[in-house]
């Protein structure tokens, strides 16, 4: 017989991942030369009490169902079911979807990776590796914070294929057994999902977006779109690019001195 563990072993989060960019170091896309990995930390009441609640209703008012996927892509392009919208109520669900956003109590780690500062490294790197070790860190400091740090938080990422999830556990299990810069074990449990996690993919895609293109535009100075919705939501732009060069240098340092193998 299977015993469900104890509610006090499970934490009071919930940690939802989602990435912006490609992560593959072949080429570089120099118009968009990063990679960025997102982390939305909920509390469980307000997630399932308020935040899936709100969207689910949204949804139900908008296409008259709640099985649609709101994928960050199809938002940006108006495409998938928005595309069956005529502008009038499409705009009015997006706008709609901002404010929900906006107001949804959770916590944002968004890490980003110029991949043009790993290219000179004489080490291998792999982008989503990195940004994974750099957000998981983070997590975790955040949880104890919140007196979380000896009970077990759940991370949901969206599965992506057999391999590439493959890859994805080992170094996540590798992370979490040790080979961090805290220097200890993170109680931490992946879990891989289908398509389900909407709040996830609509909220996490569209700040991990938003994060890389306000953190290219600092590094290149260029005219951002203006009263882009995306980009109001997101702030600290500032601070997120600061905090890149921070966490690259930290990373070479690290892998010089080996405490991350």
């Amino acid at each position: 017989m299977i015993h469900a563990p104890a509610p006090s072993e499970f934490s009071d989060y919930i940690v939802f991942v989602d990435e912006t960019g490609d992560h593959g170091m072949a080429s570089v896309n120099q118009d968009f030369p990063l990679f960025g990995l997102a982390f939305c930390v909920f509390s469980k009441p307000d997630y399932s009490e308020r935040v899936t609640p709100a969207l689910r209703r949204l949804k139900l008012a908008t296409f008259g169902h709640e099985m649609v996927i709101l994928h960050e892509h199809d938002i940006r392009k108006k495409a998938g079911a928005l595309a069956r919208l005529s502008r009038e109520p499409r705009e009015a669900f997006l706008q709609s979807l901002n404010g929900l956003i906006e107001a949804a109590p959770f916590t944002l780690i968004a890490v980003i990776i110029d991949k043009r500062a790993l290219r000179p490294l004489p080490v291998e790197a792999n982008p989503y590796h990195l940004a994974l070790l750099f957000g998981l860190e983070r997590v975790f400091r955040l949880l104890s914070e919140c007196g979380q740090s000896g009970r077990l938080t759940h991370v949901v990422v969206e599965a992506r294929g057999k391999r590439e999830d493959l890859e994805l556990e080992l170094e996540f299990r590798r992370i979490c057994e040790g080979a961090n810069d805290l220097g200890r074990a993170l109680p931490l449990q992946l879990v891989v999902a289908g398509q389900a996690c909407q709040f996830r993919r609509s909220a996490t895609g569209r700040h991990g977006r938003s994060t890389g293109r306000a953190v290219r535009t600092a590094s290149r100075p260029a005219q951002p779109r203006p009263g882009h919705p995306a980009g109001q939501i997101l702030a600290g732009a500032g601070r997120a690019m600061r905090g890149l060069r921070l966490e690259t240098l930290s990373w070479k340092k690290r892998r010089a001195t080996g405490k991350s193998q």
